[in-house]
């Protein structure tokens, strides 16, 4: 892990900034806006955020994403979090993880804007198979041994859930918001969060479909 950022000195020599520097100090700094702290925070994690965003995005998505713009996001949104007192960071570990959790977040909202913008146009057509969407979105390359694995643990998840749960599946994919799915179903928003909660708990038992729906 690295827990400095390298900076070229005026003989072309390399200086660590932060090698003497407490995180939880690094941490205040940051908070309190200064921006060579914030640019030290930003060294600690970047490295991980760039290779998870490049791996997440996947073949469906990188058409119409730039890895490099969910990382600029991530930024954006630490920094915003950080100085407003919204994050509870104690280690550098949880710095990376909040992190990783942010590019997964922006990478499914981004899917889902996508996909309602094609709704609304009136531009959605036939709809898609959910297995080969789902095999598309959690794929990490064009891996076909990669692909078939993925197609046979969707198939596992679909296997098991009621035909409403799958409903369910196929509306967050097309971008429908909760209300706007319990519209659908002609169920109570309220009673769909709740089946929506638990219908994450047990897919992300699976290791797929983290934050896609």
């Amino acid at each position: 892990m690295q827990h400095g950022v390298d900076r070229m000195t005026p003989g072309g020599r390399t200086s660590d900034m932060t090698e003497t520097r407490p995180f939880a100090e690094l941490l205040a700094a940051a908070q309190a806006g200064e921006d060579a702290a914030m640019a030290q925070l930003v060294a600690q994690y970047e490295p991980d955020v760039r290779l998870v965003a490049r791996l997440r995005l996947g073949a469906a998505l990188r058409p119409h994403l730039d890895s490099l713009d969910i990382v600029q996001s991530v930024h954006r949104s630490l920094m915003v979090g950080l100085r407003g007192g919204r994050f509870d960071i104690s280690s550098p570990e949880k710095l990376i993880a909040l992190a990783l959790t942010m590019v997964r977040r922006k990478v499914a909202n981004h899917w889902r804007h996508l996909q309602r913008q094609q709704r609304l146009s009136g531009g959605d057509g036939e709809r898609q198979n959910v297995v080969e969407v789902l095999a598309s979105l959690q794929a990490k390359s064009d891996d076909p041994h990669e692909l078939l694995a993925i197609r046979d643990a969707v198939q596992k998840l679909l296997a098991g859930v009621s035909p409403l749960e799958r409903q369910l599946i196929e509306l967050r994919l097309e971008g429908y918001s909760t209300v706007e799915a319990a519209r659908k179903l002609d169920l109570d928003s309220d009673v769909l969060r709740v089946r929506l909660s638990r219908l994450r708990r047990r897919i992300n038992e699976l290791g797929i479909l983290d934050d896609w729906l």
